[in-house]
This record gives structure tokens, C-alpha cells and sequence, in this order.
């Protein structure tokens, strides 16, 4: 039975850093499951492009629990609302059979969402306000949005859809103003997991030509032959959106994989971004060198688990 201080366990870091494993063998030893915080692996039929590989989650030939995967179908869009909404029901539901919750995943946003409280509406549909609103060019939408909110995701503003939802979450946010949705405020022990710059780069491209030999390319083209156009595909991050490029013609298969390789690492300093963001904002992240055996993190992590201190630095170097 759980009776330790902290609420979650947090497992973060870069992407291809071994944290979906690390978190399974964390969840084993302290008798846990898994909560998902990956934005793409909720949906069904993209396994390879968002790895999602089940061996992860085994465990001394016993399959770990693990939540929020496979939830949505693919050409749906799925949201922060709905994941913050979804990882309260199953972390509530884990607590009550006194099991340890261990969120898992590279999705900085999702891990914001539920270990913040952030307070995220279900904002409805305006009909009759989104019949205004589509009669405006995009800069005149830009603009009124601007004038409502400052806007720190360019992606509000990107496309007429975005915009006009954007200014349908403003219009509805001012006119309840005391409507908001509590959150329980959880105590969270976070757990980075990354390697030196060098390997982290090396990683990456290993595990991009892997999944390219697993059949990348089949998965999406695969989806892309069920119906999904490509414009919508893309939306599916950054292996979908060079895949399609490529299925499409629109660049050559080289291209696409020095492309995409570039994409990954760029992406994976934006994650580090994020994590340092919050860490300047106070949150408390204890980093394991990856390179470390299993037991050696194991060891850290159960440390922290069980007193509560440390710095927020490489463990191990």
C-alpha cells in the first residue's frame, strides 16, 4: 500500500531517452502504473511514428499498467482539455486502489497541464458567432485576437480555424468570468531522464532509421489509404508530416530522412526548453544520466522517492 508524500511521479526529459522504459521499471519496483503524457500515442494505428512499442512496458515478464494510450481515433483532435479532464479520472482511479501513479512522457504542455492545475474550460460551440467571424479575412482575425489576449502560441493565429476558435475561447472565457473547473493541485516528484548532447544526438538518429526499417513509411501510407487526408495526417507530428510529404511527392525519400532527422533534434531542444522554463519557474526536476545502468537510475529515483530532496542537476556525472 502507497502512504508516501508525493501525489505523481513525473518522468520527463527529451525525446529518445529511454524514459517509457525507465518509468515501466519505476512503476514495477514501487507497485505503479503508468500514465501517459504523450500528445500523439493517444491515437489508434500510429504506433511506429509516435513509438508506441509495448515491450517497454514489460517488466520481469509482467506487462506494467499503463493509461491514456490508444484512446482516440486518428483524424480526431484531441486536446489539453480533454487529456487534463482524462488524467484525473484514471489518476483518481489509481490512488483508490493505492497504487503509485507514474506520469510518463515528452509532452511538456500535457505534464504542465495536470502537475500546474492549469484551469482549461470546455468552451462550446458558437454558431452564430463563428458565422460572424468566417466572414473576416485573416488579418482582421489576427487582430481581434490580439486585442483580447496576448498571444503566446503562434499556432492561434496560423490558420483561419485556429483563429476563429481561438477568439471563441475569448469571447466565452469574458463572458464567464467565475466559471472555471478545480483542479486538485498535486505534490509531484519529478524525474528527468537525458543523456550527454553527443549521445542524445546519436540516439536519435539510431532510433529515426529503426523506425524507418520497422515501417514507417507503411504505417503512413497505410493511414493515407483509410481515408486521412494529408493535410490532416500532418497535423500528427513531425514523422507524419515528412512521411506524407514524401507519399506525396512533394520531396524525395533522402530528403525526407535528412529532413526529418534534423526536425527530431530540434524538436528535442525545445522539449529541454520547456523543461528549463519550468524549472526557472520553480518546479524541482532531478536529473538521471541515462547512461547509468538500470539499477543505478532505479536506485536515485527510489531515493527521491523516498526523502524528498536532492538538486536539480545530473545525478551520476
Amino acid at each position: 500500500m502507497y502512504t508516501g508524500r508525493y501525489d505523481l511521479i513525473a518522468v520527463a526529459g527529451p525525446t529518445a531517452g529511454g524514459k517509457t522504459a525507465f518509468a515501466a521499471h519505476l512503476a514495477d519496483v514501487l507497485d505503479g502504473e503508468i500514465i501517459s503524457a504523450d500528445s500523439r500515442q493517444v491515437y489508434r494505428k500510429m504506433d511506429i511514428g509516435t513509438g508506441k512499442d509495448t515491450q517497454d512496458y514489460r517488466v520481469n515478464d509482467r506487462l506494467i499498467p499503463c493509461h491514456l494510450i490508444d484512446i482516440a481515433e486518428p483524424g480526431e483532435r484531441y486536446n489539453l482539455f480533454e487529456y487534463q479532464r482524462d488524467f484525473f479520472t484514471v489518476w483518481k482511479d489509481i490512488r483508490s486502489r493505492e497504487k503509485v501513479p507514474v506520469l510518463c512522457g515528452g509532452s511538456g504542455l500535457y505534464i504542465a497541464a495536470v502537475t500546474r492545475s492549469y484551469k482549461l474550460l470546455h468552451v462550446p460551440v458558437n454558431t452564430s458567432l463563428r458565422k460572424e467571424l468566417e466572414q473576416k479575412p485573416q488579418h482582421e482575425l489576427a487582430d481581434m485576437l490580439h486585442s483580447m489576449k496576448k498571444l503566446h502560441n503562434k499556432t492561434d493565429v496560423d490558420t483561419r480555424a485556429h483563429a476563429i476558435r481561438a477568439i471563441e475561447i475569448e469571447v466565452f472565457r469574458n463572458a464567464n468570468p467565475d466559471l472555471s473547473d478545480t483542479m486538485p493541485v498535486l505534490n509531484t516528484l519529478f524525474i528527468g531522464i537525458r543523456f550527454e548532447r553527443a549521445e542524445e544526438r546519436r540516439r536519435i538518429t539510431e532510433r529515426l532509421y529503426k523506425r524507418l526499417e520497422q515501417g514507417l513509411v507503411n504505417e503512413v501510407r497505410s493511414l493515407l489509404h483509410n481515408g486521412l487526408a494529408p493535410e490532416d495526417l500532418m497535423y500528427y507530428g513531425l514523422e507524419y508530416k515528412y512521411v506524407t510529404m514524401y507519399l506525396s511527392g512533394r520531396i524525395t525519400y533522402d530528403d525526407m530522412v535528412s529532413r526529418l532527422n534534423t526536425a527530431i533534434h530540434q524538436f528535442a531542444k525545445r522539449q529541454m526548453t520547456w523543461f528549463r522554463k519550468m524549472e526557472r519557474e520553480g518546479t524541482v526536476i532531478h536529473w538521471i544520466d541515462g547512461s547509468l545502468s538500470m539499477e543505478e537510475k532505479l536506485e536515485r529515483a527510489i531515493r527521491f522517492f523516498h526523502q524528498g530532496y536532492g538538486a536539480s542537476r545530473i545525478q551520476g556525472q
